[in-house]
């Protein structure tokens, strides 16, 4: 019971100064706010307000359907423009998309001779410039189709199409019905800060202890290396913890307006349990750095993997067999596994404990290593 005390007393002393310390207090509230918005907001991987640019040489009725089918939210009002503005147009990235529809194209389609439209694409965009393409070859051939047959809205037609057509495909999306990029990243977002946060806060406790000097007396107290360690790991994942559960309720669900299917407590103790991994490891690395500089530099060489191989960037399965292989042993790629799979699909907690006991065991192992580098290293400073 006394070293239960002393790790409680010594993590409200370390919350004390984690709340006095204005630029850690700074990161943690920009971190699972403004920055978790931004990157909902910010990273749209699917087609908004794409620009267009049309050179219309021919004036019929059938350019101008194909102009007029170019409608918002995908796309913004086509703006006519003069062929010899094209390159230039193309080379200041005002527009990503120029549509050059030839002369007697009307002509030349209802004669079946196949005419072209010639579509220039600013694939600096990369985003837009790949799925934009995809958009507008269906817009205008579907237009094309439609004029020619003349009758596109008439039930025969319908169901002529119908009969032609060998098979049907039924699409049904799951889970993210309308392809929303803001859906996943502002969870990912979070899922990706735990682990950013809790690495610099635990490792930023331990070196800030050293640089201040304080960490010889807390040596000479009554107090063991384990008891000092184990109250930097719960007090920090306390923090992290309860910034990422506001983050999720005020930031995702109220402020995005994004919908959560799953169970919250379920995933926020899925946090809770992953933090023992994520602190430990901002231990680890404190005992290795001398300063706060060498601390941010192990950070980046550890934490940025972590994060970028985990599956919340891209999936394992598009990873080298040998990479996903080592990322599978890895606790963040569990933890970013039932994340998605709480929040995303509502599974309980019969299909995600066995995500849940593979980080407590690896948690477990890499916490006592942690522990052990610790007690050797305080040895060592005094």
């Amino acid at each position: 019971m006394r070293t239960l005390g002393n790790i409680f007393w010594l993590g409200t002393k370390e919350l004390r100064s984690f709340f006095h310390d204005a630029v850690l207090l700074g990161l943690v509230a920009y971190t699972f706010s403004f920055a978790i918005y931004m990157q909902a907001q910010s990273n749209a991987q699917e087609l908004r307000n794409a620009s267009v640019a049309v050179v219309d040489q021919d004036n019929s009725e059938l350019s101008r359907r194909m102009i007029a089918a170019f409608l918002p939210p995908y796309f913004k009002k086509p703006v006519p423009v003069s062929e010899n503005e094209v390159d230039h147009l193309l080379d200041t990235a005002v527009y990503t998309f120029v549509i050059v529809i030839p002369p007697n194209f009307e002509a030349d389609a209802l004669g079946g001779r196949s005419p072209e439209v010639q579509v220039n694409i600013d694939a600096t965009a990369m985003v837009q410039a790949g799925l934009g393409y995809g958009y507008i070859q269906q817009i205008l051939l579907t237009e094309i189709d439609n004029f020619l047959s003349r009758n596109e809205g008439s039930f025969l037609s319908r169901s002529q199409n119908i009969a032609m057509t060998p098979a049907s495909l039924s699409v049904r999306v799951m889970y993210n019905p309308n392809v929303t990029t803001a859906w996943f990243t502002s969870v990912m977002g979070i899922v990706n800060n735990v682990t950013m946060l809790a690495i610099i806060l635990a490792g930023a406790a331990v070196v800030r202890e050293r640089e201040h000097g304080t960490m010889d007396h807390l040596l000479v107290m009554p107090v063991s290396p384990f008891q000092i360690a184990m109250s930097k790991i719960w007090a920090n994942g306390l923090v992290i913890t309860v910034a990422a559960a506001s983050s999720l309720e005020f930031v995702v669900r109220w402020l995005l307006r994004i919908p959560v299917v799953g169970s919250v407590p379920l995933f926020i103790s899925g946090v809770a349990i992953y933090l023992f991994f994520a602190t430990a490891v901002g231990v680890f690395l404190a005992t290795i750095a001398r300063t706060m500089p060498q601390l941010g530099l192990l950070y980046i060489l550890v934490a940025f993997p972590m994060n970028i191989l985990s599956g919340s960037n891209t999936p394992l399965e598009s990873m080298p067999v040998a990479l996903r292989t080592i990322m599978e042993f890895s606790p963040s790629t569990h933890f970013v596994s039932f994340a998605q799979a709480i929040l995303f699909r509502g599974a309980g907690f019969a299909v995600v404990w066995p995500q849940y006991l593979f980080v407590a065991l690896a948690g477990g192992v890499f916490l006592f290593f942690a522990l052990r580098r610790f007690r050797i290293a305080a040895v060592q400073t005094t």
